[in-house]
Order: structure tokens, then sequence, then C-alpha cells
């Protein structure tokens, strides 16, 4: 099983994702994350933030997420980079799949700047950014979208994924 979490860099992937994990791991041990940024920084130093490199960096994510949930694990991948071949990708390749779409503006995201990406892009001292520079692509076809411009918390978001998706919602607290 994989869910696979997209949206623009600041969206709350990460977050949603932990808030996930804290929901279900105590009850689905098989459950693991699989971060794009961790991924990254473990066997991807050398890449740029090239479209190129993104697609090469996404493919490295599906191979480690078909791997996993060949081993009937619980996959849950934050990534970034959403083109529709790869997002098609995952549909006809993994047996169970389910795709979130944090849905979170440009603007929105500008705001926030956890990371200072945006900034650095303003600035002129970072390029390859997906939504400036490197085209977004929202997905067309999520299973779940959540509005990152509302009021609902991670934890409010990671019940709702949780409950749609039959693995999670059978390690929910009764």
């Amino acid at each position: 099983m994989v869910i696979w979490i997209t949206g623009l860099s600041g969206a709350g992937k990460t977050t949603l994702s932990d808030a996930i994990a804290v929901l279900v791991k105590p009850r689905l041990p098989e459950f693991v994350q699989v971060d794009g940024d961790v991924v990254r920084a473990m066997v991807g130093q050398e890449q740029d933030y090239s479209e190129a490199a993104r697609v090469q960096q996404i493919k490295r994510l599906q191979a480690l997420a078909d791997y996993l949930s060949r081993q009937n694990m619980v996959v849950a991948v934050a990534a970034l980079y959403a083109h529709p071949d790869l997002l098609a990708w995952n549909r006809a390749n993994f047996s169970d799949y389910f795709e979130v779409y944090i849905d979170a503006p440009l603007d929105t995201v500008r705001a926030r700047d956890v990371k200072g990406l945006y900034a650095k892009a303003a600035r002129g001292e970072m390029k390859h950014v997906v939504g400036l520079d490197v085209p977004w692509h929202a997905p067309k076809n999520a299973d779940l979208v959540i509005d990152a411009r509302g009021s609902e918390t991670p934890e409010t978001s990671a019940l709702r994924v949780a409950r749609a998706v039959p693995r999670l919602a059978a390690a929910l607290p009764r």
C-alpha cells in the first residue's frame, strides 16, 4: 500500500505524514514514512533541483515505495514534484494506491516559506523552485484533496486520510 502525499514546498506534506504516523503507527507497525527531503539528503546530495533532477528523485522515491510495499509495508511518501506522467505511473504500478494532494496556492506557501526557498528565489539566490521556474502540475485525480488555506489541523487532516484508507482505518483507536 502506498499513500502518496504531494503539494508545493511548504504545503505541509511532511507534517501530514508525521501526523498520520502518530495516529496509526502504534497499531500498525508496518507503517513507514518516505520523505523526499530525507531521501535526497541520504542519496541525492549531488543532484541539483532542475526539473530533470526532480524526475530522477521521484523515480527514486517510487522505487523505494515499491520495494517497501511489496514487503506488505504501508508506505506514506511525502513528495513535492507531481508531474502527471509520474502520478500516472504510480496508479498503474502500485497495486494499492491512495493519492493525497495538499492544495496550498503559491501565495500561501510563500507566506509560510518554512525553508526560506521562496525568499531566496525572490532575491535571485536560488533557481529551480517548483511553482516559480519549474512548472507545478497540480494533481487532477487525487483521491483526497486537503485545502491548506483552511483551519483544519494536521491531526484532523491525518484522521481524514486514515478514515479514507481501509488499512489505516483498521488501525484507528476504537
